[in-house]
């Protein structure tokens, strides 16, 4: 029997993604990769589509659906997001319990890598004594922080959402306003960051967690982690930095796209390095006063700019549209601003984009795949994030590794025109932009190196294929 490793993660594209390529990097090393889909009435709505295209592509890369969990024990629709995805995990464990079971009888499974967030999946995994590893999809800095939020809440009489922006520390972190943590871990008494504690306690149950960052990018973080200190007296185990994975730009599945974009062809008549790109992830959007101030800002700006613009999001949370850009932007922008810049709607080929000659910088939410497929390009970026960990990327970003800037007032109800205007300027033009560039296009070259043979990223690699192979 061929050797084969599962792959369980949750159903969301910024999960999922990074998980396909970790699937590769196993399908490389002669591994049978499967990945197992739970039932979820909270997936993306692009992950079928996404799945679709990845089968095309990567045939040897299976998919498993599992089947729907009993009606009678469907979640909550009015709980907290987060706390609905974690439910999804803890209702799917009977199918996920028989779908292994019948799988390890056929195949010699060597290990399950669970998402991070679906630590509930370790019952079945201990039951079935299946060697469990978690992927960490996100900064090795964010997961300092979850291991630490235990403690964290034990040291304060008061609740984190009572600090306003008063620093919390974390070892080997800077510190980080309080008002910056993901809201679900900031009340103490609710039940989403009830849960989040305990994926906090259960992440160190794991055989090891893979991460998808390089050392050199996180160097504080992955020795505090290492060093395994105050993680509630737990052990901590192996910890493997096997990033940055990225998806191949030039076969972007999640596209579906054959012929050049327009918006590449667009690219390929403007000089090297002039361009602005902005685009907030798959889950981004702003309301039509947010949307109009982005516009009026470019356009004083006087810079060559490729927007990303989508449909603001209904109240109801429905299905997102296509939008209607005359709608949307100042009467006449696309028309003024014709000769330097682009609106897209809905999506563009990000990883393209970024690593596009033309290219200068990035507006971005700060979620970690975008981040990552900034720092390969060795793109600079200014910081604009939106939810979720985001904001705490964000102070990483700027006081650790020193490649973004941040568009002031991203925690407000507005960001103004002059903002935007002053801080696209300010990147492409000003000697500190400059600077900025400089750090970004040296890191590229640290990511590139992580991945070289006798690269950090490398030799985590082959530990980790050494470990899977040696259990038999």
């Amino acid at each position: 029997m061929k050797k084969t490793v599962i792959l369980y993660p949750m159903p969301g594209m910024g999960h999922l993604v990074p998980m396909v390529e970790l699937a590769k990097l196993y399908i490389l090393h002669n591994f049978s990769v499967t990945v197992v889909l739970m039932n979820s009435p909270n997936k993306h709505p692009s992950l079928d589509a996404f799945v679709s295209r990845v089968s095309s592509t990567h045939p040897s890369i299976s998919f498993h659906q599992l089947p729907p969990p009993p009606l009678s024990s469907l979640p909550d629709p009015a709980d907290d997001p987060l706390a609905r995805f974690l439910d999804d995990v803890r209702l799917n464990n009977p199918q996920l319990r028989h779908f292994l079971a019948a799988h390890s009888r056929i195949s010699d499974v060597r290990a399950i890598v669970l998402d991070f967030f679906c630590t509930d999946a370790l019952d079945i995994t201990v039951e079935l004594r299946l060697p469990s590893y978690f992927f960490f999809s996100s900064a090795a800095c964010d997961l300092v922080v979850i291991l630490h939020l235990p403690n964290t809440h034990s040291a304060s009489d008061l609740n984190i959402k009572d600090l306003g922006d008063a620093p919390i520390y974390f070892p080997g972190l800077p510190p980080i306003p309080a008002s910056h943590l993901p809201e679900n871990t900031n009340d103490r008494n609710s039940h989403a960051c009830k849960r989040m504690l305990n994926v906090s306690a259960r992440l160190l149950d794991g055989d090891g967690i893979l991460i998808n960052t390089f050392e050199s990018l996180e160097a504080q973080a992955v020795k505090v982690l290492r060093d395994g200190a105050n993680f509630s007296g737990c052990r901590m185990p192996p910890v493997y930095c096997i990033g940055p994975l990225v998806a191949d730009g030039s076969r972007d599945e999640r596209s579906g796209t054959v012929e050049k974009a327009d918006c590449l062809v667009w690219l390929d008549s403007q000089p090297r390095g002039s361009v602005v790109f902005l685009c907030f992830g798959s889950m981004g959007t702003f309301p039509i006063e947010q949307l109009k101030e982005i516009a009026i800002g470019l356009e004083k700006s006087d810079q060559r700019f490729l927007w990303v613009v989508r449909e603001p999001r209904t109240k109801n949370g429905g299905p997102q549209v296509e939008p209607e850009l005359d709608a949307l932007l100042p009467e006449g922008f696309i028309e003024r601003t014709k000769d330097r810049g682009v609106v897209v709607k809905s999506w563009a080929p990000q990883v393209e984009v970024l690593n596009h000659k033309a290219v200068g910088g990035f507006v971005t939410h700060c979620g970690w795949n975008s981040t990552l497929e900034a720092i390969t390009a060795g793109v600079a970026m200014v910081a604009w994030p939106l939810y979720a960990e985001q904001r705490m990327n964000k102070v990483f970003l700027m006081e650790l590794m020193k490649l973004a800037v941040a568009m002031e007032g991203y925690d407000k109800d507005l960001v103004a025109a002059e903002e935007v205007e002053a801080k696209v300027r300010w990147l492409m033009k000003s000697d500190g932009g400059r600077e900025l560039r400089e750090r970004a296009a040296a890191m590229k070259e640290s990511a590139a190196e992580a991945w070289r043979e006798g690269g950090s990223s490398y030799r985590a690699w082959l530990e980790v294929v050494e470990t899977f192979d040696a259990r038999k």
